[in-house]
């Protein structure tokens, strides 16, 4: 007979915190998709679901999943060109699981994308979007509206009932130096230092993007983009589910935050990340640089559109391409306008970019 030697349990299966934490975490963001998929099928069925807010430690939990570095491996995995023959297969399954038409992409020949990031970041037949002439607040995206109307209280709501701070999810005010309008007037709030007329309200859109939905997003109006803040942060999942579930979600993800001035006084576009869409490009920003390794919890970054050689920041005309995201996520309109603006929305409608958001 051989003996037959085995090495101490302790030594094969060597568990380390890392690898608990990943098991732990990656187990209730799956418990928590189960859920929200449950959630869904309710509101298929018109019933109204309560709101159950999610505690610190399940916040933190969740935090624990390594999502950028997923997301960066999730980058680097579509950067792959694949095999002539093995697009057709893969982009069908990707069509058929998210409902993709792709009818209205300017190459529809799926042979003609070498990897995932590109057919991700497809552009469209330039009919396929009119943009609407008469409201002068459009889509800046396909998407769906998770909710709308006046900011009041200097919060936000990010699906009904759960709100975000203001002041959080855009960062201190920008001084005026580095801004294209005038001086605002000094109010006790955050959100009276934005309003910059006399007899205008702040108002919000929240625009989610779901992985079927064309990735890129365009001026929603005609503005000048005078600053850039970028926060480093999460990238938990923005889905409506998760949205309804943790409170100050947005506050919490990676997001750019663009803010200028348009003929009503402020105006902000903020591009919310998430899980597996770590990279958010904008093209008249070259520095920009999102999910990067250097993380630091907490911080934010400025950079100014203005200078000497441009005093008046960046043009952006209604419906001009402006940015895109890798694979599909939020897009947060916070602007100023006259009190009989009107939003021309139903909360959870799906729309396309081009389509009238609101008017005076």
């Amino acid at each position: 007979r051989k003996k037959l030697h085995t090495a101490p349990v302790g030594q094969v299966f060597r568990l380390r915190p890392f690898h608990i934490l990943v098991a732990t975490g990656g187990g209730y963001a799956g418990y928590r998709k189960y859920e929200d998929y449950k959630l869904e099928q309710l509101e298929k069925r018109g019933i109204e679901v309560p709101v159950k807010l999610a505690s610190e430690w399940e916040v933190a939990l969740y935090k624990s999943v390594p999502t950028r570095l997923l997301s960066r491996a999730w980058g680097r995995l579509n950067q792959v060109e694949l095999p002539t023959w093995l697009r057709k297969p893969v982009y069908s399954l990707y069509i058929w699981t998210f409902g993709v038409n792709m009818k209205e992409a300017a190459v529809e020949d799926l042979h003609h994308y070498r990897n995932l990031s590109e057919f991700f970041r497809r552009k469209l037949k330039p009919q396929a979007r009119p943009v609407c002439c008469v409201h002068s607040v459009i889509s800046p995206s396909d998407g769906k509206i998770l909710n709308f109307g006046q900011v009041k209280n200097c919060e936000v709501e990010q699906v009904k009932g759960v709100t975000y701070s203001l002041e959080s999810f855009l960062g201190p005010r920008i001084s005026t130096e580095e801004m294209h309008f005038s001086q605002a007037p000094t109010g006790n709030s955050f959100q009276q230092q934005l309003v910059t007329k006399e007899g205008n309200e702040l108002y919000h859109c929240v625009i989610y993007l779901a992985p079927g939905d064309y990735h890129c997003f365009h001026s929603p109006t005609d503005w000048t983009v005078s600053h850039r803040r970028h926060f480093p942060g999460s990238l938990m999942s923005v889905n409506p589910g998760v949205a309804r579930w943790i409170k100050e979600l947005f506050c919490h993800n990676e997001r750019v935050v663009l803010t200028g001035d348009w003929k009503h006084g402020f105006f902000s576009l903020t591009a919310v990340g998430a899980t597996n869409v770590g990279s958010i490009r904008i093209y008249f920003d070259q520095d920009l640089h999102t999910n990067s390794p250097s993380y630091s919890k907490g911080s934010y970054n400025d950079f100014s559109f203005i200078s000497n050689n441009n005093k008046e920041g960046i043009p952006m005309r209604k419906g001009e391409h402006l940015g895109e995201f890798n694979l599909g996520s939020t897009i947060v309109l916070i602007f100023e306008a006259p009190k009989d603006f009107k939003f021309n929305l139903k909360a959870g409608q799906k729309i396309r970019f081009g389509e009238a958001l609101g008017s005076l």
